[in-house]
């Protein structure tokens, strides 16, 4: 059994889950052979990161004439398959919001990975994301190689199903992976009754490098944390919307957002705006020791997100013993309980935001802390990545 990996941008600093997943496979006797579509654009500042870098094959470095080549080598090889392929990312293309031709350009590089790395024996190609990396293999499997399993997150997935062609991707897979109960049942929706065996629930995890950090108690200066890709989807800019209403009410507190993005000009703009240049602090992207240490540093995590899976950022933060104010969607509820490890509001609701920061600035930092353990206690049980990859490594072996 030799397992593959496919995932469109990899290694990527918002990808450090996969990472975690691939080393703990590794770990368990299991060797991955990276495979990503393209670089990602994004500066690798996690030396981890660029470790992967160097074992992974990038399939669009062999450039345009490579994937003519690998196009043309199938279609006169495999007529049969080529043509059945064809026709399938036809039908894709001309659902999907990408477009037909991106849709063939996926179909190359489905080729380029049969041709160019075929000596490599794979039996089993694993993707995360149901987007395009999922379509690659789903073509490569059609024009004869390996079979394939892939890793469902969401949002995305959910908001085009038809576009990525989500159905016909899980009546091809092994299996398919779900990050949460509530991804598991998304699954459900789009797929046939006869394939629901197929959806299985692999979490997201944190390793050893969170659990064996000794304990740091609670901070008595007031500061809180968001981590993630500043952009709309995160909610961000409602955070400082939030931050303005409570310093106009007299709290003093420190507001720590970890990440970059394209919304960063217009978070820029709103602080200056408020005057919040002393209370709210951009760090910009930053390694996992760092992210680490600034959750220590904090509170309590703050992620008001309007669309999610299921952030490895909210595992991270409690497994550190800091509790996570968030929002009711996705799969964030099977891990924020209220009043347990957490707080949870209405998406969207800048009030409600406001009320819960406010009690958690109020709250005694004990009962932060007793929160902060609890919710720790809930990722080790459930988001152990060692304990999933073994999970995972189980469902490979099945279908070999």
């Amino acid at each position: 059994m030799r397992i593959a990996y496919l995932i469109n941008q990899y290694p990527k600093i918002s990808h450090s889950f996969i990472r975690r997943e691939i080393l703990a496979l590794e770990a368990l006797g299991l060797p991955i052979t990276r495979f990503s579509i393209r670089s990602c654009q994004d500066p690798l500042v996690d030396e981890a990161d660029q470790e992967e870098l160097a074992q992974t094959n990038i399939i669009l470095d062999v450039g345009f004439l490579g994937l003519l080549i690998s196009f043309i080598k199938l279609a006169l090889s495999r007529p049969k398959r080529w043509l059945n392929a064809f026709k399938i990312t036809f039908k894709i293309g001309l659902n999907s919001d990408r477009g037909l031709m991106l849709n063939f350009a996926y179909l190359a590089e489905a080729c380029v990975l049969l041709d160019r790395f075929s000596h490599l024996e794979i039996t089993h190609f694993h993707a995360h994301f149901g987007t395009n990396s999922t379509t690659v293999l789903l073509l490569h499997h059609i024009l004869g190689g390996a079979a394939y399993s892939f890793t469902v997150h969401g949002p995305e997935e959910f908001d085009k199903v038809k576009a990525i062609a989500l159905p016909e991707k899980i009546k091809r897979a092994a299996f398919v992976v779900a990050i949460s109960s509530y991804g598991k049942s998304q699954l459900y929706r789009w797929c046939d009754f006869k394939d629901w065996d197929k959806i299985k629930i692999i979490h997201c995890g944190v390793d050893e490098a969170f659990f064996s950090l000794p304990y740091r108690p609670i901070p008595e200066k007031p500061c809180l944390v968001s981590v993630g890709r500043l952009s709309e989807q995160k909610g961000q800019y409602l955070l400082i919307e939030a931050v303005s209403k409570l310093v106009v009410q007299g709290y003093q507190f420190k507001l720590i957002l970890i990440g970059d993005g394209e919304l960063k000009q217009p978070i820029e703009e709103a602080i200056q705006r408020w005057n919040l240049q002393d209370v709210v602090e951009i760090t910009g992207w930053a390694t996992q020791t760092q992210v680490a240490d600034y959750i220590l540093q904090s509170q309590a995590m703050v992620l008001p997100s309007f669309a999610e899976g299921l952030p490895v950022v909210i595992m991270e933060s409690l497994a550190l013993g800091r509790p996570v104010i968030s929002t009711y969607i996705a799969g964030i509820p099977e891990l924020v309980i209220p009043g347990e490890s957490g707080w949870l509001v209405p998406a969207g609701s800048v009030e409600a935001l406001v009320s819960t920061m406010k009690t958690v600035l109020d709250t005694p930092i004990s009962e932060l802390e007793n929160m902060g353990k609890i919710g720790g206690k809930m990722v080790k049980e459930n988001h152990n990545i060692a304990q999933e990859a073994q999970k995972l490594k189980l469902l490979f072996q099945s279908i070999h």
